[in-house]
C-alpha cells in the first residue's frame, strides 16, 4: 500500500468518525400524479331546485290556472308593501329580460332556471320575464304564464313579481324583484 492510499483511508476514517452514525436515505417511491379535484358543486342549491321541481308539478295540478288576461302577482311577507307598489307600477329599472315566446314548457323551465341563476350571479335586483299571454295555448290555458308563475313562487331568491304595466308587456310579462346575495 502506498503512502497516499493510507492517507485516503485515514481521511475516510476521520470523516466517518466526525459525522457519526448515518442512516441511508430511502428513495421515495414514484408518486402517481393526482387527478385534479372536481369543481365544487352547490349541492344545497341543486337540492332546492329538485324540491322546487316536484313542488311545481304538484302546484300546477292542485291550483286553478291563470287565464290569458289574469294579472299574476306575488309578494313575500318580508318585502315592504311600498316596494311592492313600486314594482306593480313598473318603477324599478329592469336590468335584464328573458323572452320565452315559442318555447315548450320544458325548454321554458330550463331557460328560466338558467336566467335566474345568471341574474343572481350578476346581483340584478329587477328582471322582466316575457311569457306571452297564451292566446294560442291548447285548451285556452296559458302554459308558459302558469309555469313561470308557479316556478317563481317556489324560489327563495324571488321576493315578489307582478304582471308588467301595459307599456312593458302587460299580462304577457312579469317584473320580478330578486333578493341580493
Amino acid at each position: 500500500m502506498s503512502h497516499s492510499e493510507d492517507e485516503d483511508q485515514d481521511d475516510a476514517a476521520l470523516f466517518r468518525a466526525a459525522i457519526g452514525e448515518v442512516k441511508p436515505i430511502r428513495q421515495p417511491q414514484a408518486v402517481a400524479p393526482q387527478k385534479p379535484r372536481p369543481r365544487p358543486r352547490a349541492r344545497m342549491a341543486e337540492r332546492d331546485e329538485a324540491e322546487a321541481h316536484g313542488e311545481f308539478a304538484r302546484l300546477l295540478r292542485d291550483s286553478a290556472p291563470l287565464e290569458a288576461g289574469d294579472t299574476a302577482s306575488y309578494r313575500r311577507e318580508q318585502l315592504p308593501a311600498r316596494l311592492f307598489q313600486r314594482l306593480r307600477k313598473g318603477q324599478f329599472s329592469v336590468q335584464d329580460e328573458l323572452d320565452l315566446h315559442g318555447a315548450t314548457a320544458a325548454q321554458a323551465e330550463a331557460m328560466l332556471r338558467q336566467f335566474l341563476l345568471e341574474a343572481h350571479a350578476h346581483e340584478f335586483g329587477c328582471v322582466r320575464i316575457i311569457h306571452g299571454k297564451g292566446m294560442q295555448s291548447d285548451g285556452g290555458v296559458p302554459v308558459l304564464k302558469n309555469l313561470v308563475d308557479r316556478l317563481l313562487r317556489q324560489r327563495n331568491d324571488v321576493l315578489a313579481f307582478h304582471s308588467a304595466p301595459a307599456a312593458q308587456g302587460g299580462t304577457g310579462a312579469l317584473l320580478v324583484l330578486l333578493a341580493r346575495k
